[in-house]
């Protein structure tokens, strides 16, 4: 999405701000220049001691033409920059690649004839999304991408997974499990002489009900409890060639049952759901985009038939190319124009391998503005929520995926991710039989039970928090079918518990919260659209506000009342009693939020009065995002520069390398990957080892 044009005539930054606010704001200005120092001087310390990563001053002097960028006809580059990597450093032999085509339109005969040429081979075809798989010699994508309805090419990636028992009750699903409705009715005898007084009680139990789930990873365990002998498994098909749709990895059966598992005590969230089991990641936990982008087509074309309203998938593949063209990304993005909501894993990059944290390190699809993306946090095994954090593996923002315009300048997407974070660390779930995380070190299996189809296992990651959104998101859209996509998006981040002392890049909105979640779902019309007048009344007529706190485990806490969009947390209660143009479909959330001369500010079109646009990326203090200290300006995440936290420098170079190894471990990224001890002990022993070659 390219930044709107404002008219800085008819800004409405000022309207959007009341008295009572100007005051804060001028506070947040004095911060802005403190960090702006504090930002000179640790680029000063990281000069001299090394940090790691590269540091560049301005990414927008990063010209693409080091790596042999070309541009077709004044256009931005269409091709990938490490698809750029490969074809500047080919050697004299014939050397091919498969590519992931993106088109604008249909094939043109020029088209059609080369790739009809001998040598070139189409692998797949995704119609819904618009793109193809193809193979052919590395010497022919320069031609390939010259031709005008080509948008994109990028190589054919590989992907693979990112990844207790009192989930279900320290996320809130259990306190709005049941709701029990009295009605009283008076009768009176046809002489009027006798009346009766009737009482009846209707209990409505939320679980999902109805509302199906597509699982897209390794594979399910039809036999497991958690599926009732297959009966909650609506479908199956396999996308990785291995012509088979069980689970002998291990992550998707954990995964699933996260979402919709109803074995008490390890209960999942949407225990009444049912869930499409799409496999596209092999018995060595490893796919390709093609594989993915072909099990989404499938989505696209099926959601009726199996009633798909959300989607899931606990996997990732380096966020290298902008979301405006990554192919995984546009994919999501059209599933959730369509109404489909979209639930990924930010990925498990949170330190390198010294323990430092890192930022920038969101995998791809959790780089798309339309994905609702989860972080993780460790619960430390209580269901009290006043002592969880976010795990240290847990990826944080920015997304530093780019795209080249046609002066070879490079420019990073530096969105806000996650959206929100979500128990992750340490989680026993479906076991499947025999699989190879289990295997390969049996101290996964939780041991409590010894039935076959009733093993559980632990497994700690982001590839964990996801399937509990994807519950989540079942459980609202039962309550309230209507629901869009971005409002189901917009009510779990306002609803959120903000997490004392971690700022938006690492927690977003905050913490899940589905108590909280459900009241307001409760409280939302059901007949709202998109031709609904921005500022129109987005509650029910007959009922009030919700009250914005919650509790849980005997402890309260507020919500957050706030969204992150794009680049900025905008809060006001008019986001949830008055329609905002962003709930629509066929927008981004982040679409309100403009940028004029650094300034961050509201476009009237999309949002109401009262709300008003943060021009910092903050830090909560526990109850309220914000009125902890600033983690740095907005200005600074828009306009491409350094990005500073923590003493640590998030250069242009630090994101997930080129080169994807996989061994006997989960991958995540920059030449390293998490240790199978890691996913048993979680957040309290986690290890980053060197993937071996």
């Amino acid at each position: 999405m390219s930044m709107k044009p404002i008219n800085t005539e008819n800004s409405p930054s000022t309207s959007l701000v009341d008295g009572s606010k100007r005051n804060r704001k001028q506070k947040m200005k004095s911060l802005h220049h403190n960090a702006t120092r504090l930002t000179a001087l640790l680029l000063l310390v990281a000069l001299s001691v090394g940090f790691v990563g590269s540091v560049n001053t301005s990414a927008q002097s990063k010209k693409a033409s080091a790596k042999g960028s070309s541009n077709i006809s004044g256009r931005a580059d269409n091709v990938s920059s490490d698809l750029r990597e490969r074809m500047s450093s080919a050697g004299s032999g014939e050397e091919r690649v498969k590519v992931i085509l993106q088109l604008d339109g249909t094939e043109s005969g020029p088209l059609n004839a080369l790739l009809n040429r001998n040598g070139v081979h189409l692998k797949g075809q995704f119609r819904n999304l618009k793109s193809r798989a193809v193979e052919l010699p590395l010497s022919v994508v320069e031609e390939l991408s010259a031709h005008p309805e080509v948008s994109y090419v990028s190589l054919d990636r590989p992907i693979q997974a990112s990844g207790t028992g009192h989930v279900e009750t320290t996320t809130g699903a259990a306190a709005q499990r049941t709701e029990t409705t009295t009605t009283t009715t008076t009768s009176t005898s046809l002489l009027g002489l006798v009346s009766t007084t009737t009482t009846t009680s209707t209990t409505t139990t939320y679980d999902g009900k109805g509302i199906n789930i597509a699982v897209l990873d390794s594979g399910l365990d039809l036999t497991h409890k958690e599926f009732n002998g297959g009966n909650r498994i609506l479908y199956s098909k396999d996308f990785t060639g291995e012509n088979r749709t069980d689970d002998p990895f291990g992550h998707g059966t954990h995964v699933a049952s996260a979402a919709i598992g109803a074995t008490d005590p390890y209960s999942g969230i949407a225990t009444g759901s049912k869930v499409v089991n799409l496999r596209v990641l092999n018995s060595k936990g490893v796919g390709t985009i093609s594989g993915l982008l072909s099990a989404l087509d499938w989505v696209m074309t099926n959601k009726g038939t199996y009633n798909i309203r959300v989607v899931n998938m606990s996997l990732g593949a380096p966020a290298i190319d902008s979301y405006k063209n990554d192919p995984i990304c546009r994919a999501v993005r059209r599933l959730v124009d369509a109404g489909v909501v979209v639930t990924v894993a930010a990925g498990n990059n949170g330190k390198n391998s010294a323990g430092q944290k890192v930022y920038g390190q969101i995998h791809s699809p959790g780089n798309e503005p339309s994905a609702l993306t989860l972080g993780a946090t460790n619960t430390y095994g209580t269901d009290g929520r006043s002592d969880d954090g976010v795990t240290s593996f847990s990826s944080r923002g920015p997304t530093r995926s780019h795209w080249t315009d046609a002066s070879g300048v490079v420019h990073y997407d530096n969105l806000i991710k996650p959206d929100l974070v979500a128990p992750g660390n340490k989680l026993i779930y479906g076991e499947s039989d025999y699989n190879y995380l289990v295997t390969q070190n049996p101290a996964l299996d939780a041991g409590v039970s010894d039935r076959d189809d009733r093993r559980m296992m632990y497994l700690s990651g982001t590839s964990m928090s996801a399937p509990l959104a994807a519950g989540a998101a079942a459980m609202l859209l039962q309550v309230n079918p209507n629901l869009t996509p971005n409002l189901i998006k917009a009510i779990m981040m306002y609803t959120a518990q903000q997490l004392n002392g971690f700022n938006a890049f690492e927690q977003g909105a905050g913490q899940l919260n589905i108590e909280g979640a459900m009241r307001l779902a409760k409280a939302i019309r059901t007949d709202l659209s998109n031709s609904t007048p921005v500022g129109a009344p987005l509650l029910k007529s007959d009922v009030s506000a919700p009250v914005p706190q919650s509790t849980i485990a005997g402890q309260s806490f507020p919500w957050s009342q706030g969204l992150i969009l794009n680049y900025a947390y905008v809060t006001g209660s008019n986001l949830m009693t008055k329609y905002q143009k962003i709930y629509g479909t066929a927008i981004l959330v982040g679409d309100a939020i403009l940028v004029s001369d650094g300034i961050l500010v509201g476009d009237r079109t999309m949002l109401s009065d009262a709300i008003l646009v943060g021009d910092n990326v903050l830090v909560s203090n526990g109850s309220v995002m914000g009125d902890g200290y600033p983690f740095m300006p907005s200005a600074i995440l828009v306009n491409d520069a350094i990005l500073v936290g923590d003493a640590i420098l998030v250069g242009d170079g630090i994101l997930v390398g080129d080169a994807i190894l996989v061994g006997d471990a989960i991958l995540v990224g920059d030449s390293y990957v998490m240790s199978l001890s890691a996913m048993i002990n979680g957040d309290d022993t986690t290890a980053m080892q060197p993937a071996t070659k």
